[in-house]
């Protein structure tokens, strides 16, 4: 039985966790940009995160920095962009990567409410060709400004809270996704953190 209020506050985000949404982090370098993914992941409820550094290394990400969110977010290692998308595609994810260009879907008109991994990539290269290519469409938040881009962990945030919208309008967040004995590992896991 959950007595202390560290306790339930823990089963309650784990019962909203959303493991069929998961973002991928591709050679992004500043763990400032990364950080706050990871806190914007944490707040929508994904339960864990793709990593592809193939050019960049994974930046070391201090607790302060982070909120601590990073001991809160599942983080999965990829050799590649091929090895990423074959697992996602094994686990049943459809993956749609940020593109800034003509013939890119705008963010409001993709249904997040299906099993998704959204890709974002380097601060200034964006997101590699391949991983656009290879991706099962692109998107982009729209913009109407001189500036045709966000920094990269505001859009990340953009994006995952239009999730959020979808999800919640049709019930995602109504009951857990995790099995219950994946929540009571869980549980037991993070009341050791």
């Amino acid at each position: 039985m959950i007595t202390d209020r560290r306790s339930k506050k823990i089963e309650r985000v784990l019962r909203h966790k959303q493991p069929d949404l998961t973002v991928v982090i591709e050679n992004i370098h500043d763990p400032h940009n990364v950080s706050a993914i990871l806190r914007s992941c944490d707040a929508v409820g994904v339960k864990e995160v793709q990593l592809v550094y193939t050019i960049e290394s994974f930046p070391d990400i201090g607790k302060k920095s982070s909120a601590s969110a990073k001991k809160w977010i599942n983080r999965r290692k990829h050799r590649s962009i091929d090895d990423c998308y074959k697992f996602l595609r094994n686990e049943g994810f459809a993956i749609y990567a940020t593109r800034i260009a003509d013939d890119t879907n705008n963010l409001y008109d993709l249904d997040l409410d299906q099993k998704i991994a959204l890709v974002f990539g380097n601060e200034n290269r964006g997101v590699s060709d391949e991983a656009a290519k290879k991706a099962d469409g692109t998107f982009q938040v729209p913009m109407f400004g001189m500036i045709q881009s966000l920094n990269v962990s505001v859009a990340c945030a953009v994006t995952l809270f239009e999730a959020l919208r979808q999800r919640h309008r049709c019930g995602h967040y109504d009951l857990p996704k995790l099995s219950e004995t994946e929540l009571q590992k869980m549980m037991e896991e993070w009341t050791k953190k």
